[in-house]
């Protein structure tokens, strides 16, 4: 069976476009969603990952239609070629039933994989210069040795209420105390 799968990221966009092209493809049952792609868990999407069956053929308008991310986009098409299932985007002319739709996918694939590899190298040069300038990361300390010091006499000298002391010192009352015990 021909499967369609449409999605628009709000409530005030229209479908019909998606759907004409669905139809014209020869989809048998369409389902759809108006939600944001970067959204995990899509109704629509769910269901017809549940519905498919080996031999079915998955079918979207443009391939930002079923993924949210490229990495994203292709584990949903490894799950339907686990299930035995074709996918098809009508835009990109993109078929995996055929020899030349699954050579595509997968440079898409280990274009992917580039990208996150090429991510990763970035990031640990990046926190190995910041650590060789001697930067650590990490959220600002927001109490430093001299308000340590005094918040521990105000506390000593229980002058006042310790809501007061926080407001002083502008934190709040767990961060005086996570101070204080260190």
């Amino acid at each position: 069976m021909i499967i369609g799968y449409a999605r628009v990221s709000t409530e005030d966009q229209n479908l019909d476009l998606q759907l004409d092209a669905l139809k014209e493809a020869g989809c048998k049952k369409i389902l759809q969603d108006k939600i944001s792609g970067v959204k995990k868990d899509r109704d629509g999407l769910l269901r017809v990952l549940d519905i498919v069956r080996p031999g079915d053929t998955l079918v979207v308008w443009k391939l930002d239609r079923l993924g949210r991310s490229l990495q994203h986009l292709i584990s949903v098409v490894d799950e339907l070629k686990e299930k035995d299932v074709y996918f098809k985007s009508l835009k990109e002319n993109l078929d995996t039933s055929s020899s030349t739709g699954k050579l595509i996918f997968h440079i898409f694939g280990a274009l992917a994989e580039f990208e996150r590899d090429i991510i990763r190298e970035r990031t640990m040069a990046g926190l190995k210069a910041a650590r060789a300038r001697g930067r650590v990361g990490g959220r600002p300390r927001v109490m430093d040795a001299k308000k340590v010091k005094l918040a521990r006499t105000l506390m000593e000298d229980n002058s006042g209420p310790v809501s007061d002391i926080c407001e002083i010192l502008g934190v709040s009352k767990a961060t005086l105390y996570r101070y204080l015990k260190d």
